[in-house]
């Protein structure tokens, strides 16, 4: 099979991880009889330096007509100064919009030889977890209208959904739930918020109706904080809206021992989506080769899973990190405190080819 990937590489670490997931994905290519075609385009801090603005029409047409789009990272104190609509991270917004894409999935899950370094009590991490967040990513609060008043001495955001937007991400999250433990849990405020009522409303009408064989919770969002923490092996797949999830797939991040193992893919209608790791440019580690790939590695795989319909590749990808961090390897942001012999980001990328072609 063929398929033309968008490379947004972005600033800061973003050209390295790229790089090292472009390497993986060749690799992958190579052993299951696929050909990836790669084609790279500026957005964010770098797009600015050359075109003036952070999501130029060139890369905007590329990301639309291509199978699918992998970007690094952007942004950095080097367009700190620059006003709202100019800086690097509307480029992301940009692209979300016009790509379609209304679904968030971050995956979190503890690998088992990085239990040291979950924060949680040994008696949780002990039982492991592994649960998937979908976020509603188009609409809720950070979309809805906003202002303040005459005197500027109060403001306003507000929160609105559809049944349509609900809809469309509860399908989404149902589909994920039936392809794993087929429980879902549906997270919101509905005691105190409107939209909330509507959320659990649709959710359990789209559940009764359409997937009956998905077990079906609700939680609010107060209480489902304190679950990742207490008890995150409960979860298996989280459904919420665009805020509660921006903070609870942050806080699951964190339990899992380091920011620098996530992924994240941004679906929309069609098949085509936006895969990412979910930490930043790094800036202060750009270009000395100390960036963790391992998380834009697993949204390469993500990619493979969600978009070109290749399970068994993504798996490949996967096991492949499992079995490196199993052995024992690590980089520098989840190395032991003592451990002084750790690998660079291209020593990471270069154990993890070994272990695919194994």
């Amino acid at each position: 099979m063929e398929f033309n990937i968008a490379l947004v590489p972005g600033d800061g670490i973003g050209p390295e991880i790229v790089g090292s997931a472009v390497k993986v994905m060749e690799t992958v290519a190579d052993k299951f009889g696929h050909k990836f075609n790669f084609t790279t385009y500026l957005a964010g801090g770098c797009a600015i330096d050359k075109y003036g603005e952070p999501l130029p029409q060139v890369t905007v047409d590329g990301c639309l007509a291509s199978d699918s789009v992998l970007l690094g990272a952007v942004g950095g104190p080097k367009w700190d100064h620059l006003s709202g609509n100019m800086r690097p991270e509307k480029a992301l917004l940009g692209l979300r919009k016009v790509l379609g894409l209304y679904t968030n999935l971050r995956p979190a899950a503890l690998q088992p030889a990085l239990a040291e370094a979950c924060v949680l009590r040994p008696d949780i991490s002990e039982k492991g977890f592994d649960l998937m967040i979908v976020r509603e990513l188009t609409g809720g609060i950070y979309f809805g209208e906003r202002g303040r008043n005459k005197a500027g001495d109060a403001a306003f955001d507000t929160e609105a959904y559809s049944v349509l937007e609900i809809e469309r991400v509860a399908r989404a999250a149902f589909e994920i739930a039936r392809k794993r433990k087929k429980h879902l849990t549906s997270v919101d405020k509905a005691n105190v918020l409107e939209t909330s009522r509507l959320w659990r409303e649709t959710v359990h009408r789209i559940g009764q109706t359409e997937y009956p064989d998905v077990t079906l919770d609700d939680m609010y969002v107060d209480n489902a904080a304190m679950q990742i923490i207490r008890a995150p092996s409960f979860f298996d797949v989280i459904v919420t809206s665009n805020m509660f999830g921006d903070i609870l797939s942050d806080e699951a991040s964190q339990v899992t021992g380091s920011i620098g193992l996530l992924a994240s893919a941004s679906l929309g209608e069609t098949t085509r989506g936006m895969y990412e790791p979910i930490h930043g440019s790094a800036p202060d580690i750009a270009g000395k080769d100390l960036a963790n790939p391992i998380a834009t590695i697993l949204s390469a795989a993500m990619m493979l899973r969600y978009s070109f319909d290749l399970p068994e590749e993504a798996d490949c990808i996967e096991r492949a990190v499992s079995d490196v961090l199993s052995a024992g390897w690590r980089t520098a942001d989840i190395k032991s405190p003592d451990d002084e012999n750790y690998l660079s980001g291209s020593q990471m990328t270069e154990k993890i080819l070994e272990y695919l072609g194994r």
